[in-house]
C-alpha cells in the first residue's frame, strides 16, 4: 500500500510538472493582443481626422457659417458667435486625444517594427493635427504634449512659431521615412490612399506647402518652397489630393449628410454672400457652381441667408424662402478634404505673385486658372467661358484679391479651411453677424473649458500673454 501512495504522488508531481510547462502560452488569449500593427490604427485616425472637419457642428457651425458660405434659418447661436462649450472641448479633444495622440502611438509602434512606411504615415497625421489645433486655437500645448505616460499631465502652451518648426519636422521627417521604401501599408486600413506610400509623400510635400504658406506672414523660406514645387513633390492632379471617401451608410457616411440629410437638421442653408458671388450680384460673372452648391428656393430662385439674426425662422428666413445646401455637398459619400488639388493651385498662384516660388505674373495666372478650372471640374459643370470673362480673368493688380476670393469660392463645404483662409486673406468682404455675440467675424476659437480647470496655471499664464485674452476677436500670430 506504501508503495502504491509513492507512485500515485510520483503521477501527479510530473503532471502538474508537465501542466505548467509553457503555461503563458497556453493561457494567452489569441484576441486581445499585447501588441497592436501600427497600420490598423490608420483607419481610425484618418476617419476621426475628416468627421471632426465635415462635422456640421464644428467645421459647419463654427467654419461654413464664419466664412458665410453657409447660414442657418434655425438655432443659429453659433453662427452669431455664441458657439457652446461641449463643441469646443470636443474638438480640442479630438485633435488631441483621437488624432495627435493615436497618431504618436502609431509611430512608436511603427518604429518599433522597423515599418518606415508607417511610420512616415504617422507623422503627417500628427503634424496635421497640431497644425489644426494651432491654425484654430493659437499657442498650444506642444513639446509637453502627449506626455501622460512620462507624468506631464499640464504641459505647458508653446508659441505658434514652435508648434509651426515642429510640424515642418514631422513633415520632413516623415517624407524621408516615405522615401526608404521600408515597410509598408495595408490597402485595407489606409481609407485614404489604399497603401500607395507616393501619394502620402506627396500629401507630406503639399501639406508643407500649405503650412508654409499659412505662415508666411512670419516669413518665407523661398528655397525650400521653390524645393517642393521644382522636385515634383506636391500633388499634380486630384488623383493626388488627400480625401477620405465615405461610404453609403451610417456610421461611416460623411458626417454632414448623417446630420443635416439623414438627421432632418435643414436649418443650415448657403450662405447670402455666397450666392451673391455666384449669382453676378457682387460683379461677377454668372458662375454655373451655383446650381451645384445649392438647391433652389420655394419659387425656384436661389437665395441665401445672410449672417445672424435672432427669432428665426421667421416669414423671410425660413426653410421655405432659403435655398437648402446641394444635393452633392449633402451625399452621404461626398469626400472629406484633408487637402485638395484645386486648393493648392491657389496657394501656389498667390506664391508665384508674391515671389516666393517662380516669381511671375504668368506663373501666377497659370495657377488661378488651374484651381478654377479644377473646381469647375470637380462640381461637373462647364464653365462656360467663366475664367476668361474680364471679372474673373487675371489681372496683376488686383491678382491677391481674385486669387483668395477663387479660392473661398473653391473651399465650399470645408469650413475651417475655408474660414482659417478668410481669416489670413481677409477676402472675400465679409460683414460680421447681424446681432452677434462680437462685433466682427471671429479671428480664433477660444480655449476649452477643459483647459481652464484640468491645466488651469498653464492656460492662465497663455491667457495673460495675448493681446486681447482669450477671446473669439483675438489674432492668430499669422494673421
Amino acid at each position: 500500500m506504501k508503495k502504491i501512495k509513492i507512485i500515485l504522488l510520483l503521477i501527479t508531481t510530473a503532471f502538474f510538472a508537465s501542466c505548467d510547462k509553457d503555461f503563458e502560452e497556453v493561457n494567452k488569449n489569441p484576441n486581445d493582443p499585447t501588441a497592436v500593427p501600427s497600420e490598423l490604427l490608420l483607419g481610425q485616425i484618418a476617419r476621426n481626422t475628416a468627421n471632426t472637419l465635415y462635422s456640421a457642428q464644428l467645421g459647419g457651425d463654427m467654419g461654413s457659417c464664419w466664412s458665410q458660405q453657409w447660414g442657418k434659418v434655425q438655432y443659429n447661436d453659433e453662427a452669431r458667435y455664441f458657439p457652446r462649450d461641449g463643441n469646443i472641448d470636443g474638438l480640442w479633444s479630438n485633435f488631441y486625444i483621437g488624432i495627435a495622440e493615436d497618431a504618436d502611438k502609431m509611430y512608436q509602434l511603427a518604429i518599433e517594427e522597423g515599418n518606415d512606411a508607417s511610420a512616415g504615415v504617422a507623422l503627417v497625421m500628427k503634424a496635421n493635427a497640431f497644425l489644426w489645433l494651432t491654425d484654430l486655437y493659437g499657442a498650444v500645448p506642444f513639446t509637453d504634449a502627449l506626455k501622460g505616460s512620462e507624468g506631464i499631465f499640464t504641459p505647458a502652451y508653446d508659441s505658434q512659431a514652435t508648434v509651426y518648426a515642429g510640424c515642418y519636422a514631422f513633415l520632413d521627417e516623415a517624407m524621408a521615412k516615405l522615401a526608404t521604401g521600408n515597410g509598408e501599408l495595408s490597402s485595407v486600413h489606409d481609407i485614404i490612399y489604399g497603401g500607395n506610400t507616393a501619394l502620402w509623400a506627396k500629401f507630406a510635400a503639399s501639406l508643407k506647402f500649405r503650412a508654409m504658406m499659412r505662415n508666411s506672414k512670419n516669413g518665407v523660406d523661398s528655397v525650400v518652397m521653390q524645393g517642393l514645387v521644382d522636385g515634383g513633390l506636391l500633388f499634380s492632379s486630384t488623383n493626388d489630393e488627400a480625401k477620405v471617401i465615405y461610404e453609403a451608410a451610417a456610421p461611416n457616411a460623411n458626417p454632414t449628410y448623417e446630420t443635416i440629410d439623414l438627421g432632418s437638421r435643414t436649418e443650415y442653408r448657403i450662405g447670402e454672400v455666397m450666392v451673391q458671388h455666384l449669382d453676378g450680384t457682387t460683379g461677377l460673372a454668372a458662375d454655373a457652381r451655383l446650381e451645384v452648391y445649392a438647391e433652389p428656393n420655394q419659387d425656384g430662385n436661389y437665395v441665401g441667408k445672410p449672417a445672424g439674426y435672432t427669432n428665426l425662422p421667421n416669414a423671410t428666413y425660413n426653410v421655405n424662402t432659403i435655398s437648402g445646401i446641394g444635393a452633392k455637398y449633402l451625399a452621404a459619400t461626398a469626400p472629406g478634404y484633408l487637402l485638395g488639388y484645386t486648393e493648392l493651385q491657389f496657394l501656389l498662384a498667390e506664391a508665384a505673385k508674391k515671389g516666393y516660388i517662380g516669381g511671375s505674373d504668368g506663373d501666377a495666372e497659370t495657377f488661378y486658372l488651374a484651381g478654377i478650372m479644377s473646381s469647375f471640374a470637380e462640381n461637373g459643370v462647364a464653365t462656360g467661358g467663366y475664367e476668361t470673362d474680364a471679372s474673373v480673368a487675371y489681372n496683376s493688380s488686383t491678382a491677391l484679391e481674385q486669387i483668395a476670393t477663387q479660392k473661398w469660392i473653391a473651399t465650399y463645404g470645408q469650413g475651417f479651411e475655408s474660414w482659417t483662409e478668410w481669416r489670413r486673406t481677409g477676402y472675400p468682404n465679409l460683414m460680421p453677424a447681424v446681432e452677434g455675440n462680437v462685433s466682427e467675424v471671429p479671428s480664433r476659437i477660444t480655449y476649452p473649458s477643459l483647459e481652464q480647470s484640468l491645466n488651469g496655471t498653464n492656460y492662465s499664464a497663455q491667457s495673460a500673454l495675448m493681446s486681447g485674452g482669450d477671446a473669439l476677436t483675438t489674432a492668430v500670430d499669422w494673421m
